[in-house]
């Protein structure tokens, strides 16, 4: 399941059949690897700003937090969030997202490089400050000297 909580009206705990019941957006978008590889691929998968949208965003919301079982951990501004093509995706070249890929569900923020696309996702966690997230360490990414910012 899918949790989504923090700064929201409503939390919630979504199954991949209620994100496929969600209206979707299938896009075919440029994957920029920070490793210098890119590759384009289709995604399907429902804009984020729905799921944040069901839940209810309070009006001190400024950030979006993830967390997946891989135990990686992002986060991306209001801004990205809630920005069209930013989608969890549940799909890829017209099929199920494969697990490779970060199935069952993956984020895919087309406005920044690949690392901010976080597979597996398990949490969402909206914020008014990054510095409540993990004692600041407000992405894993940090850790290998990538820029929490690192829009294309």
């Amino acid at each position: 399941r899918l949790e989504v909580g923090g700064l929201v009206q409503q939390p919630l705990s979504l199954s991949l059949e209620d994100l496929k019941g969600y209206p979707s957006r299938t896009q075919i978008t440029l994957h920029s690897c920070e490793a210098g590889w890119s590759a384009i691929g289709e995604w399907t998968g429902v804009p984020l700003s729905h799921v944040l949208q069901q839940a209810g965003l309070r009006e001190e919301a400024r950030y979006v937090h993830f967390d997946c079982e891989d135990d990686w951990y992002d986060s991306i501004d209001m801004f990205d969030a809630l920005h069209s093509q930013t989608i969890l995706a549940y799909g890829m070249n017209g099929v199920d997202l494969p697990v490779q890929h970060g199935a069952p569900v993956r984020l895919r923020v087309e406005r920044q490089l690949g690392y901010k696309s976080t597979k597996y996702v398990k949490r969402i966690t909206v914020v008014d400050s990054l510095d409540k997230i993990k004692d600041g360490r407000i992405s894993v990414a940090i850790d290998y000297d990538f820029a929490w910012y690192a829009g294309i």
